[in-house]
């Protein structure tokens, strides 16, 4: 009887610790996030407002993977993927531009959105695939950039 009752206790006391061990999903997104500082992207959450149109619903705060842009006087854009395959402005007009369509293709199709301002490119991502998927990213980012 004694033994169960100590048995029980070092349960008892060491249970919270399993709540600290972080999730697979979580483990898989932290090593996501290690590759990504190997390769030179920066990532951070970031808090955006969807659109309402948008097939699935990103999560908020999302996964932004930037890089910083050249150029003296890059141009300014950006599209949301609508469905996989499927990328639109705000207005929901598609993407004519061939060369941005040609890199929009090698991106998985759990990225919602990318854009691009004056100094810095940025994708919004789910962050669910392998490192390949990151690779991906990383020389679509690097040649739109």
């Amino acid at each position: 009887m004694t033994v169960w009752l100590v048995v029980s206790i070092l349960l008892v006391v060491l249970s919270p610790l399993a709540w600290l061990r972080p999730s697979r999903a979580q483990s898989g997104r932290i090593a996501l996030r290690a590759e990504a500082r190997r390769i030179g992207l920066t990532m951070q959450l970031a808090k955006q407002e969807w659109p309402h149109w948008l097939a699935q619903e990103p999560p908020n705060p999302c996964a932004q993977y930037i890089r910083p842009r050249r150029g003296s006087r890059p141009a300014c854009w950006s599209y949301w993927q609508k469905s996989p395959g499927l990328w639109v402005n705000q207005w929901q007009e598609p993407c004519e531009d061939p060369a941005l369509l040609n890199h929009f293709e090698k991106l998985p199709d759990n990225v919602f959105k990318v854009e691009a301002d004056k100094q810095m490119i940025a994708l919004y991502w789910s962050e669910k695939g392998e490192a390949t998927v990151l690779q991906n990213i990383d020389a679509t980012l690097k040649a739109l950039a």
